[in-house]
């Protein structure tokens, strides 16, 4: 079978790579960055200031740290404690939390995304997909020979074509169309660093609905969404899809991409790829709360990985 003739300017990698590969090994000191220690003491009194019932016994700048240590290296909640107590004994402070202590306290510990976008612009091209998380790599063996559906959840993101951060997400289940949640999710960029201004959004074929287009319209948004190459050139709801429509047509799919900088696109196919390589491509906890919580801080330690 004839291998497809390449089409548009070849990629040029213009990373300076002595700085790249130093970022990444910054990355494993990252994971061992013991600055909580530094202000435990402090951090312990104001929360524990006015709080009634049993204290607080270790500060929530540590269950961050303990958060991204149990999401990066897969570490079962036992082996978490055991860690720990090994650790206490080169830092001279005990952090061997009960194993109990810690899925409790990481459990209700969340990242707040927009603590996470370390970098920014005025006007802001982003990408929008999704992406299916299997909910756990156990009883594979069962569900091939029962036919048994375990299902998946879906991750939707926003992301910054040029910086490569995630603007805003949202896990739902399968059953969600990518189109649902595309303009809540464009909004919510929007909202996480009001100094961005998107100017367009890129989508595939998925999120070729009127209801999109009509919505981008109001915004000042400017599409860059796939149209199927059969579209309606009459508006039937939705007159700038008509008219997206027939300047794809006219132009043709090659020179239309090219024009609108639809192969920036691969920036949200990079994140995917990004986070399923450094987390895994599956969720290890079992309740749909916990998956989802899950998923949402590893998508945040993502965005605070590639700022280090």
């Amino acid at each position: 079978m004839p291998k497809n003739e390449r089409w548009g300017d070849p990629y040029q990698d213009k990373r300076d790579w002595k700085e790249y590969n130093e970022k990444l090994v910054r990355r494993g000191e990252f994971y061992l960055s013991l600055e909580f220690l530094d202000s435990w003491n402090d951090t312990l009194n104001q929360m524990n200031q006015g709080k009634k019932g049993r204290p607080f016994i270790y500060p929530v700048n540590f269950i961050q740290w303990a958060s991204v240590i149990h999401c990066i290296f897969a570490l079962p909640f036992r082996q978490m404690e055991g860690f720990l107590r090994k650790l206490s004994a080169f830092v001279l402070r005990d952090l061997a939390a009960d194993y109990t202590t810690l899925f409790r306290r990481t459990s209700q510990f969340s990242f707040v995304l927009a603590d996470t976008i370390m970098q920014s612009s005025d006007d802001v091209v982003v990408a929008v997909d999704s992406t299916g998380v299997k909910v756990t790599n156990r009883g594979e063996w069962m569900r091939e020979k029962w036919r048994v559906h375990r299902g998946w959840i879906k991750v939707h993101v926003v992301v910054d074509t040029q910086t490569k951060e995630i603007l805003s997400i949202e896990v739902t289940n399968e059953t969600v169309t990518d189109d649902k949640p595309c303009i809540p999710l464009v909004d919510s960029a929007g909202k996480t660093k009001p100094e961005k201004r998107i100017v367009k959004v890129l989508g595939d074929g998925a999120y070729d609905r009127r209801h999109i287009f009509n919505e981008f319209e109001k915004r000042g948004i400017k599409s860059g969404v796939k149209i199927r190459s059969n579209a309606s050139r009459q508006s039937n709801g939705s007159p700038y899809r008509a008219e997206c429509a027939r300047e794809q047509q006219d132009k043709g799919y090659k020179p239309w991409s090219k024009e609108v900088g639809y192969g920036k696109r691969w920036a949200v196919e990079g994140v995917f790829s990004a986070v399923k390589r450094i987390f895994g491509e599956s969720v290890k906890s079992t309740s749909i709360q916990g998956m989802y919580h899950e998923v949402m801080q590893k998508y945040c330690i993502y965005n605070i990985l590639i700022n280090i």
